[in-house]
C-alpha cells in the first residue's frame, strides 16, 4: 500500500501529466483531452476534439484506420469493423505496429525457457508497458482503469498513439514531423523508445528456478498488463497497488503443500512488510533470489517508515512489480537500484527453501 508519500505521488504525478485545465471540473470532454486534440491534429483519428467521443468503444474499424495512418500502409478491412477493441488487442496492435512482435514473443520464450507459461498476453504487455503506452489514472478517477480483457475506449487509444507519436523527441527528425499529418513508420523504428525495448527483450532471461521460485513467479506473471490502483489487491477487481499485488502472490493465492507461507507477510502496507524482519535477516542486493519480496526507499540506509515500494524479484537483473505502469516486469537498475532498501525471502520463512 505503501507511504503517505508513495500514496501522494500515485495521485500528483499522473495528474502532472494533463494541463489543469484538463482536470478541471466540466472543463474538457476527456480525461485525455490533451492527447485528443495531438491525434485529430495529426490526422490519426478523423474529426476534432470536440466531436471525437473519448468516453465510446473503440471499434476494429477506427482501430484499423489509425494504424494505417500512422504507419502510413493501407488501411485493412477488419471482419467486423463495428467488433470492440480490448486494451490486449489494442496493445498488441500497437505492438506490432512499431515492429516489436518479435521482442514481446522474446520475453514469452524467456519465461518458457524456465518452465513458465505465462498468459498469452505477456510479452505484449511487458512491451507496451515499457513504452508507456498506458495512463495510470489519477485517484479520483480510478473507475477508469481497464483490465486487459475489458474493451478499450477512444480516449485510452488516443493516449496510446499519442505516446508514440512523441517517441524520438530528442532526435532531429521530430522538428519537423509535427508540421505533417502523419509519421512514417520508420521514424518510430529508429526512435529511442523502440531501440530500448528491443535491448530490453534481448537481455531479458531468467535464471534456473526451484520448484517453488517457479510456482510463485508464475503467479505474479500472470497479473502482468493489470492497472495500478492503490489500495488494491484483487479481491474484488483485480487492480492493485504495489503492497497488493506482493499480498495477492504470497497471501492470497493458495499453493498446494504451502504450508505457513500465507501467514508469512503479517502487515499489509510496504512499511509493515519490511519492517517484519529483523535487520540481521534483511538480505542485501548481492544475495538477491527469485521470489525474494524487495523493498524501496532513500536507499540501503533506509528505515522501515521510509519504505515506500515493494516488487519481487525475478533475478537476472528482472523484477514484477506494480506500479504507475501497472503490473509489469521491468530491469532492476537504475533509479529503482539506487533505491533498494533490502529484501526478504518468504520462500525460506515458510521452511519452503
Amino acid at each position: 500500500m505503501g507511504s503517505p508519500l508513495h500514496r501522494l505521488a500515485a495521485v500528483v504525478l499522473p495528474a502532472l501529466l494533463l494541463p489543469t485545465a484538463a482536470i478541471a471540473a466540466g472543463s474538457v470532454h476527456s480525461w485525455a483531452q490533451p492527447q485528443i486534440k495531438l491525434v485529430t491534429r495529426q490526422g490519426i483519428f478523423s474529426g476534432s476534439p470536440s466531436t471525437f467521443q473519448g468516453s465510446d468503444e473503440l471499434t476494429a474499424g477506427a482501430l484499423a484506420g489509425a494504424l494505417a495512418r500512422l504507419t502510413g500502409t493501407p488501411e485493412p478491412a477488419p471482419a467486423d469493423p463495428a467488433a470492440p477493441v480490448s486494451m490486449e488487442e489494442l496493445d498488441r496492435a500497437l505492438v506490432d505496429a512499431l515492429g516489436l512482435g518479435d521482442s514481446a514473443y522474446r520475453f514469452r520464450l524467456a519465461a518458457r525457457a524456465a518452465g513458465i507459461t505465462p498468459p498469452r498476453r505477456f510479452g505484449t504487455e511487458v512491451v507496451a508497458r515499457l513504452l508507456g503506452l498506458r495512463l495510470n489514472h489519477p485517484a479520483g478517477q480510478d473507475e477508469l482503469e481497464l483490465q486487459p480483457d475489458q474493451t478499450a475506449t477512444r480516449a485510452e487509444a488516443a493516449y496510446s498513439f499519442a505516446q508514440i507519436l512523441r517517441f524520438g523527441a530528442d532526435q532531429e527528425w521530430w522538428r519537423d514531423r509535427h508540421q505533417a499529418s502523419a509519421a512514417s513508420s520508420s521514424d518510430f523504428a529508429s526512435s529511442w523508445e523502440v531501440e530500448q525495448a528491443k535491448q530490453d527483450s534481448q537481455a531479458f532471461s531468467l535464471p534456473p528456478l526451484t520448484t517453488w521460485q517457479r510456482r510463485v513467479i508464475a503467479t505474479a506473471l500472470t497479473y502482468v498488463g493489470y492497472p495500478y490502483v492503490w489500495g488494491g489487491t484483487g479481491q474484488g477487481t483485480a487492480v492493485y497497488d504495489c503492497s497488493g499485488f506482493v499480498w495477492r502472490v504470497y497471501k492470497l493465492s493458495t499453493y498446494p503443500g504451502e504450508g505457513d507461507l500465507a501467514s508469512v507477510l503479517r502487515g499489509r502496507t510496504t512499511m509493515q512488510m519490511s519492517g517484519e524482519v529483523p535487520r540481521s535477516e534483511r538480505i542485501g542486493i548481492a544475495n538477491l533470489e527469485p521470489g525474494d519480496v524487495m523493498f524501496f526507499g532513500p536507499g540501503p540506509r533506509s528505515k522501515p517508515a521510509q519504505v515506500d515500494h515493494t516488487a519481487i524479484y525475478l533475478g537476472n537483473g528482472w523484477l514484477v512489480q506494480s506500479s504507475g505502469d501497472g503490473v509489469t516486469v521491468a530491469p532492476f537498475d537504475g533509479w529503482n537500484r539506487s533505491a533498494f532498501a533490502w529484501a526478504r525471502r518468504p520462500l525460506a520463512e515458510a521452511g519452503l527453501e
